[in-house]
């Protein structure tokens, strides 16, 4: 069954769960979430990704922040479910922003706990190879849309990870992706070792032929 959200499309993907902060200026925008906070509605965030316009997320206004004098505001939101567009208005009728139609994705949180283990060992060793201090934390909640923004996907990895519709798979994409960026990481330490190596002098024991 589809559902009407107000929409307001960014360059950017959110994840179930996340809070999202955001600065609105644009008027249409400013209407849309005077809209959704007098009504207690959410809105969606489709991922403007690669010139279209075709998953996103439901949010929720979870506070205003601060007021500007002309109307700008900075908020919280709260991402809840992740939907496909199926019609998309802009502008919706009567309002300057677009709205549309979308069809929620079922999720399956059917995750592994071998899998999540493999995975947040891989993770720790991207953030040893890469100096970062903050580890993440090791629990038996933890879900890949919680680290998702924290492995170095790009932004397509992202909205891909964003249109699984099962925790395993995603786990499973997750792990694919690190097994895939760890060895590339520790090539480019050996490439700088190398570099900060040249011109000293080395000692190289006789080959024996």
């Amino acid at each position: 069954m589809d559902h009407y959200l107000p929409l307001f499309p960014l360059n950017l993907v959110a994840f179930p769960g996340e809070d999202v902060n955001l600065h609105i200026f644009e008027e249409r925008y400013k209407q849309l979430i005077r809209d959704c906070i007098e009504k207690d509605h959410a809105f969606g965030i489709p991922a403007y990704i690669n010139k279209k316009i075709e998953y996103g997320t439901e949010v929720y206004v979870k506070k205003i922040v601060k007021e500007y004098e002309d109307g700008r505001m900075d908020i919280t939101t709260k991402a809840s479910r992740a939907f496909k567009v199926m019609s998309y208005m802009n502008p919706v009728g009567g309002k300057l922003y677009a709205g549309g139609d979308v069809f929620y994705l079922k999720d399956k949180m059917d995750g592994t706990e071998e899998l999540r283990r493999e995975m947040i060992k891989l993770i720790t060793k991207l953030y040893e190879l890469m100096n970062i201090v903050k580890r993440v934390e090791v629990d038996a909640d933890i879900t890949t849309f919680e680290i998702g923004h924290k492995v170095g996907l790009s932004l397509e990895q992202e909205y891909q990870l964003l249109k699984i519709e099962r925790e395993y798979d995603r786990q499973l994409f997750l792990v694919q992706h690190l097994k895939k960026t760890i060895p590339v990481l520790q090539e480019m330490e050996r490439t700088k070792e190398r570099i900060r190596m040249n011109g000293h002098f080395k000692h190289f024991d006789p080959l024996d032929f």
